[in-house]
């Protein structure tokens, strides 16, 4: 599935001068203190979204705050939108000028305002994840920014937080390769002036599956969840 001469373990994009650490121990330092916050709010966002008084709308201003915590000390363009142009390592795909980033994030706010009620929480998932990763709107974190909007937006649609001890991000994050496979499938369905992301759409059904099959797991194992956690 993937094109010619794409690595699938190294799609990545990084703006080099915008780096606030360049030690690579301390970087990994930095980021892992970073996940378990954008993970805390990821949780705040989809408990806010969830009651009754505040219907849903997704926002780019939501996008900004998920990847400001990701990258807080580590880029000084936490937060904002990318400067300039970006090129990802291992993949064909070369997103768009860095001056209409806005306005397809705003598209793409829209796609999923329009299609709530009508498409499946999967389907709204895996759309906000390949187009957040395909417009590459931020200076670095992309990624990790696209699997947290994807899973506010997957849980708000079914309407719970998700019960499991490996949330789908932690999940892809474990084994990256599928993930930029099925990335790379909707890219080249949208050069064909198609949305396809149905490739997407499968791999998260089975993530979700791996996430729910961990509580049956904890349920049906003699110590429960401290057994597990152990």
């Amino acid at each position: 599935m993937n094109p010619d001469n794409v690595n699938a373990d190294d799609r990545h994009s990084r703006a080099q001068d915008a780096e606030l650490i360049v030690d690579p121990g301390e970087r990994a330092k930095q980021e892992a203190r970073n996940g378990l916050r954008q993970f805390d709010e990821i949780i705040e966002i989809i408990e806010y979204l969830l009651q009754p008084d505040h219907p849903f709308k997704l926002r780019p201003s939501v996008l900004l705050r998920l990847n400001r915590t990701a990258l807080v000390g580590i880029n000084s363009y936490a937060g904002n939108w990318r400067p300039g142009a970006v090129e990802i390592e291992g993949s064909k795909h070369r997103p768009p000028d860095a001056i209409i980033v806005p306005e397809l994030t705003e598209e793409m706010c829209d796609y999923v305002n329009d299609s709530w009620s009508r498409s499946s929480p999967v389907h709204l998932a895996a759309y906000s994840l390949w187009r957040t990763n395909w417009i590459h709107p931020f200076a670095d974190g992309n990624g990790r920014t696209a699997r947290a909007i994807s899973y506010v937006l997957l849980c708000v649609r079914l309407g719970y937080r998700l019960p499991g001890t490996k949330t789908i991000p932690e999940l892809i994050s474990e084994n990256k390769k599928p993930y930029y496979a099925a990335l790379e499938v909707a890219d080249t369905a949208f050069g064909s002036g198609k949305i396809d992301v149905s490739e997407m759409e499968s791999l998260l059904g089975d993530y979700l599956a791996a996430q729910l099959l961990s509580v049956v797991r904890q349920a049906t194992s003699p110590g429960g969840v401290s057994e597990l956690n152990a």
